[in-house]
């Protein structure tokens, strides 16, 4: 007897999903730059879950070392930092695309990325930060920003499948970051779009007010998705014009160098 086909992924209903496991990341998850401290009511608040079961999954992690108690506040706990290594120590090419990140900021004085979709939204693997602060969060390894409104997140998006990418518009929520971000699907598709054709996507202050960013695909030598790099900037400080012209050819140079170098 055969087995049957493996979906590629359970839904939360499917007799194989651990729901336990999703509500213990879910908490974890929880906890972000703004929501560093939280008592047991704000966890169930963030997570939806009611206090009884929010408690247990606090006390769980704290009993594994996931998670620190002060007082009647919880906090993230150092050893979190091990299921982030996991997947860098896994990924041995981060270490080289983190000197050519670094060589994109030392050359053009901004701040540098790589970043992988994961869901709808981009998560920072690797980064180059500049002097100079961009954005009023701090961006660094393990950010999750919302795809749509990222050039990385544009980039990446245009890789996907038709049927994926289809998907995705259709439950993705837009929201005005800025006055110029955009919110209607059928836009947003048709810049996804323009990103495929040309290879590089521009976002323009739509996700915060005087950032704009660049970002091209990145492939290893197999012609296997990384992710997509950037160059992040102040608006006042680089023009269009200087981002085409100048940085383009210089994310463009990266990625080949990337695509020489991590053969897998």
């Amino acid at each position: 007897m055969e087995t049957p086909p493996q979906k590629a992924t359970l839904s939360p209903d499917d007799r194989d999903f651990v729901t336990a496991l999703a509500s213990g990341l879910e908490v974890i998850q929880a906890f972000d730059e703004g929501h560093p401290h939280m008592t047991l009511s704000e966890v169930a608040a963030r997570t939806g879950m009611n206090r009884a079961k929010a408690r247990r999954f606090l006390l769980t992690l704290h009993a594994l070392g996931y998670v620190r108690k002060q007082g009647r506040s919880f906090e993230l706990a150092p050893k979190v930092l091990q299921l982030g290594y996991a997947f860098l120590s896994a990924n041995d090419y981060r270490g080289v695309i983190q000197q050519y990140l670094e060589e994109i900021t030392a050359e053009s004085g901004e701040s540098s990325s790589l970043g992988v979709l994961d869901g709808d939204e981009v998560t920072y693997v690797a980064r180059s930060a500049a002097r100079h602060r961009l954005m009023a969060i701090t961006l660094s390894v393990g950010t999750r920003l919302p795809a749509a409104y990222t050039s990385m997140g544009r980039v990446l998006l245009a890789q996907l499948p038709p049927a994926e990418l289809d998907a995705y518009l259709a439950r993705v929520t837009l929201e005005p970051h800025t006055e110029r971000s955009v919110t209607d699907p059928a836009t947003l598709r048709a810049r996804i779009d323009e990103a495929r054709e040309q290879g590089y996507a521009i976002v323009d202050q739509e996700l915060d007010p005087g950032l704009r960013s660049l970002a091209v695909p990145a492939f290893d030598g197999g012609g296997k998705l990384i992710g997509a790099i950037n160059v992040s900037t102040n608006a006042a400080r680089i023009d269009l014009e200087a981002l085409t012209q100048r940085l383009l050819p210089l994310l463009q140079q990266t990625a080949r160098r990337i695509r020489d170098a991590v053969q897998r």
